[in-house]
């Protein structure tokens, strides 16, 4: 199954629903970042909690980005999203695993451990919206609902999972995220809540085969749903050679002057992709120049 995020509004317009299947999105991220099991639990969730995001924005050039600080061994998280949930992300330490909690599950409230949440929406305004809470839970999509709630003040439940077979190598990954709408009645929150209430882990549905438009569904029923056109989801890196020009350039003319003194030049690598950039001493000259 290729990754899409399903898009559909319930109760004639009192609900706005997104569910996804991220799983080869957030195996090509382990892959690149050459991830352990719960680094890549927790990018996975931010991943797919941000190309769930990304279907409120409205133009081409908007984006939105999580960025997540804790004081686990984790230490932070960051992930990009574009209008298309094209979405790119990465973790400080890659490479470390703790033990399952005390349900057997990824822990992943202490990887991330006590911190705080920001999410920056860049709308093509003169200054992007930043909106900013502490860490509630430390399990990312706990964190991400009480966003909306304080600093959106929308209410929100959002729903994500990742899930790890032998090797370390993702065996699905996905959620949902549901938004009332200005208006909604009380009557459609009892039907949210009770939609949620005995359902499945977003992991085992996925696992049982289930698509998003049948997570949709078995949390509304069908007469009460407008079903739109999905949309892919994507690993998408947006790093360039120009790009890196322009990061050597911003560090200033001192700072880069003494780096074009080393004979074997310099290297930069993109923290999205690790793709590596080298620049020999005749480019880092004329990018003095």
């Amino acid at each position: 199954m290729n990754d899409y995020i399903a898009k559909a509004i319930a109760l004639n317009g009192q609900i706005v629903i997104y569910a996804a299947v991220t799983k080869n999105t957030v195996e090509e991220a382990r892959i690149l970042h050459e991830m352990n099991p719960t680094p890549t639990v927790a990018l996975g969730r931010v991943l797919t909690g941000a190309a769930l995001m990304s279907q409120t924005l409205k133009a081409v050039n908007q984006t939105i980005t999580i960025q997540i600080k804790g004081d686990g061994p984790i230490g932070g998280i960051i992930a990009v999203t574009d209008w298309k949930a094209g979405v790119r992300g990465y973790v400080h330490n890659p490479n470390f695993d703790v033990p399952l909690n005390d349900d057997g599950k990824f822990d992943i409230k202490k990887a991330v451990g006590a911190g705080y949440l920001n999410v920056i929406k860049d709308l093509g305004m003169k200054e992007p919206y930043i909106g900013y809470v502490d860490l509630v839970s430390g399990e990312i999509a706990e964190d991400l609902t009480y966003y909306y709630a304080f600093s959106e003040q929308t209410p929100t439940v959002m729903n994500l999972g990742v899930l790890i077979g032998a090797g370390g190598k993702v065996l699905t990954a996905g959620g949902f995220f549901i938004q009332l709408l200005p208006g909604a009645s009380d009557e459609a929150i009892d039907i949210v809540e009770k939609g949620i209430s005995d359902l499945k882990p977003v992991t085992t549905l996925l696992n049982e085969g289930k698509t998003p438009e049948d997570i949709i569904r078995l949390i509304f029923p069908e007469d009460q749903l407008e079903m739109f056109e999905t949309c892919p989801v994507n690993y998408k890196c947006t790093c360039s050679r120009d790009r890196m020009k322009r990061n050597l350039i911003s560090i200033g003319k001192k700072d880069l002057t003494e780096i074009a003194e080393d004979e074997n030049g310099a290297e930069l690598t993109c923290h999205f992709c690790n793709k590596k950039y080298h620049f020999n001493k005749t480019e880092l000259q004329e990018l003095i120049s």
